[in-house]
């Protein structure tokens, strides 16, 4: 009889994705940028609500 691997769990059996190993790929990002980058977008839009009323 074949051995089962002891690195392939439920999770592979089903189809799912692993996110933990997919995360090392990508650029990551500071949230603090997001945080003051929205600030400043809600701040320009607001800025030229006030300076072109439509």
């Amino acid at each position: 009889m074949a051995k089962k691997s002891s690195k392939s769990g439920f999770q592979s059996a089903a189809g799912l994705i692993r996110y933990f190993e997919e995360e090392k790929t990508g650029f990551k990002i500071d949230p603090r940028f997001i945080i003051v980058l929205s600030v400043v977008t809600a701040i320009v839009i607001t800025a030229l609500k006030i300076a072109y009323p439509v």
